[in-house]
């Protein structure tokens, strides 16, 4: 199907937030805001945002790619992905405007971007959201880096010919290897009360919205990505799989953080055009 993109600019809070906008010649109702998620702005990783914004178009999906307050050519403070409800709320209203046809959003994100539509969809109960697209959703705090740490690291060392042959040509610190192996363990072991969940309320709101099944979510994880390892690890420990209909989840075998290869984020493009022709 024909799009054009257009550059766009509109405002939150008095700062001038800028993005593009690809409008397909007939758009279907529900559009698709792309949220920025780290250090980054809306072209993406490898132009990884350009290339979903024009597969969606190309398939009837109007959606918005844009740069939130600090990031990109935006204007205003930098925040974290915490804080994000202000741009995306403005930002879908902006598309709603910006192609009149539409009815209802869905939110793609990617990492720390994907936990922010998940807190927004949790603390806003925007009637204007239709679902949400997460892709490797970040949920860090020191407990659940080091049982991953564990889980994907360690383990994988002790089972390894590779490490035992290395270890007897005396290649290998065996006493700092497991005093940080201890520090590690010790880390996994400590009370939900500890400093070590200081700072993870976020995780909380991400575990209501998971679990809330009035929403569908397409949930996409790289299968070489210790982000992905540690969500999947985090939500069947706090979060938990058993209301999953709601959720479709896909896994993109060998594929890294930002999907890099043009064969790892044309199958998160397909996915991403599936679920929403299906929605």
């Amino acid at each position: 199907m024909k799009y054009e993109e257009l550059a766009t600019r509109f405002h939150c809070h008095g700062d001038a937030l800028f993005g593009v906008v690809a409008a397909p010649e007939a758009p279907a109702r529900t559009g698709v805001l792309i949220v920025v998620g780290g250090p980054q702005y809306r072209a993406g990783s490898h132009r990884q945002f350009i290339a979903l914004a024009r597969a969606l178009a190309a398939a009837g999906v109007a959606n918005l790619r844009f740069d939130h307050r600090g990031m990109g050519d935006s204007e205003g403070e930098a925040r974290d992905f915490t804080q994000l409800d202000e741009d995306i709320a403005a930002a879908i209203e902006h598309l709603l405007r910006a192609v009149p046809t539409l009815q209802r959003v869905v939110i793609w994100g990617l990492c720390d971007a994907a936990s922010a539509a998940l807190m927004y969809r949790q603390r806003r109960a925007d009637p204007r959201l239709a679902g949400l697209v997460l892709l490797n959703p970040w949920v860090r705090t020191e407990v659940t880096q080091a049982q991953t740490r564990l889980k994907h690291y360690y383990l994988q060392r002790l089972t390894s010919r590779e490490f035992w042959l290395k270890f007897l040509r005396g290649g290998v610190n065996l006493l700092g290897s497991m005093g940080e192996l201890k520090s590690q363990v010790g880390t996994v072991m400590r009370k939900p009360g500890d400093k070590a969940q200081d700072g993870a309320d976020y995780l909380t709101l991400m575990q209501r919205a998971l679990a809330a099944t009035d929403m569908p979510y397409l949930l996409i994880l790289s299968g070489n990505d210790y982000t992905a390892k540690e969500f999947s690890g985090w939500w069947r420990g706090a979060a938990g799989e058993a209301a999953t209909a709601h959720i479709t989840r896909v896994e993109v075998d060998e594929a890294d953080h930002t999907f890099s290869r043009a064969d790892w984020k044309a199958a998160v493009n397909m996915h991403s055009v599936e679920w929403m022709k299906k929605l």
